[in-house]
């Protein structure tokens, strides 16, 4: 009997447990959460800045640790674990560039890491400032009548 390569390819797949899946993202997600949490309190009280530049700094920091264990190679291995716990927040967007960057790294420093860089994040970016532009707009317009 002849089966065609997509019924093999499903019958060989791995099965995911979605719903397990889904407990490990919210956990260690919170568990980012908790750590950014953790961060700012740190910079508010112990280097006593306000508020509002504790988070900045809290912001900073979690982009340059992903950056760092990207380039080390340990954050692969987080994201397999944890899922989307971790490439929501903004620690995805600072994997996305990193790895873009670690990949074309050997093309040189404009013609590899400068094109491509942004070259999977780019289009949250993209979205993201037209959408806000959009919505921003509908707002206004709301706002006038």
């Amino acid at each position: 009997m002849k089966q065609s390569y997509q019924d093999i390819v499903k019958e060989n797949s791995p099965k995911e447990n979605v719903f397990m899946n889904a407990v490990i993202a919210f956990i260690t997600g919170g568990i980012m959460g908790i750590i950014g949490q953790f961060l700012i309190d740190f910079y508010s009280s112990i280097l006593e800045v306000s508020t509002k530049e504790a988070t900045v700094c809290m912001l900073v920091t979690l982009i340059f640790l992903t950056c760092l264990f990207t380039s080390l190679g340990f954050f692969d291995k987080f994201v397999n674990f944890c899922k989307c716990g971790l490439i929501i927040p903004i620690t995805g967007f600072a994997h996305a560039t990193m790895s873009a960057a670690l990949e074309y790294r050997k093309e040189g420093l404009v013609t590899g890491i400068g094109m491509n860089m942004l070259k999977l994040s780019g289009a949250v970016i993209i979205f993201g400032v037209v959408s806000s532009f959009i919505f921003s707009l509908i707002r206004m317009v709301v706002g006038l009548l």
